[in-house]
C-alpha cells in the first residue's frame, strides 16, 4: 500500500510505499478499548482517601455510662454514625493501572493507525519544519493542507517551533514519534506526521 508525501505547500512529493504488517493489521476494536482503559487508568493518581473512626480527631473517652441514662449506648464522638465520626469503608490510596502486554500494546497501535489510514485520516509531510513559532502560522499551514478540527501533529520533539506552535491550540497535540499512544490516534481525528517520524513509527511496531 501506498500514500503520498507532501509538503507544506500541498503539493505531491512523492509516494511511499507502507509496510503490510503495520498498517494492514486488522481492526480489533475490544483491543484498542483495553488499551485505551489502560491508558487513562494510568492517568489516575489514586492518592483519594478518607478517616476510618481511628484517624479522625477527637476523644476516645466514652460520652457517657452504659445504662441507666435512657438513651442508646454509644462509645465515643469518632463513631461513624455522628456528625466528624469515621467513614465506613471509604476509598483508599491504591493503583488503578491496568497491565496490559507489549505485544498488546503495539498490535492495538496497529490496529488504531489501519483504521485511520483506511478512513484517509492520515497526512504524511516531508517535514514539519516551520519557519515561525507563531499559533496563527500553523494553523493556517494546517488549512492549506485540508486539516481541520482536533489534529495529532507528530514529529520530534525537537522540532522545538512547532512544540510551541501548537501548545496554545486547544485542538492541536503535538508528539514525538516514540511516544505516539493509542488513546492520542483515536481521539484525534486527523494525523499529520513528517516522513522521518513516520519511518521511525514504523522501525518501532515492525520489530
Amino acid at each position: 500500500m501506498k500514500i503520498a508525501v507532501r509538503n507544506l505547500d500541498n503539493k505531491q512529493v512523492r509516494e511511499i510505499e507502507l509496510p503490510e504488517e503495520v498498517f494492514g493489521y486488522p481492526y480489533n476494536q475490544h483491543l484498542i478499548h483495553e488499551a485505551v482503559q489502560a491508558y487513562l487508568a494510568g492517568l489516575r493518581r489514586g492518592t483519594h482517601a478518607t478517616k476510618t473512626r481511628s484517624e479522625v480527631s477527637g476523644s476516645g473517652r466514652k460520652l457517657w455510662r452504659q445504662k441507666g441514662t435512657g438513651r442508646a449506648r454509644v462509645k465515643d464522638i469518632r463513631n461513624p454514625k455522628w456528625r466528624g465520626g469515621g467513614t465506613v469503608h471509604g476509598p483508599v490510596p491504591h493503583s488503578h493501572a491496568k497491565d496490559l502486554s507489549r505485544r498488546e500494546k503495539k498490535n492495538a497501535l496497529k490496529s488504531a493507525l489501519s483504521r485511520k489510514l483506511a478512513d484517509q485520516s492520515i497526512v504524511v509531510l516531508e517535514d514539519l519544519d516551520l519557519a515561525s513559532h507563531k499559533t496563527r502560522d500553523l494553523v493556517q499551514r494546517l488549512g492549506g493542507l485540508g486539516v481541520s478540527g482536533k489534529t495529532l501533529l507528530i514529529d520530534s520533539l525537537e522540532n522545538h517551533n512547532l512544540a510551541l506552535a501548537s501548545r496554545n491550540a486547544p485542538k492541536l497535540k503535538t508528539v514525538d514519534a516514540l511516544a505516539v499512544n493509542v488513546y492520542d490516534v483515536v481521539d484525534r481525528a486527523v494525523l499529520v506526521v513528517s516522513e522521518s517520524a513516520l519511518n521511525r513509527l514504523v522501525e518501532v511496531l515492525a520489530k
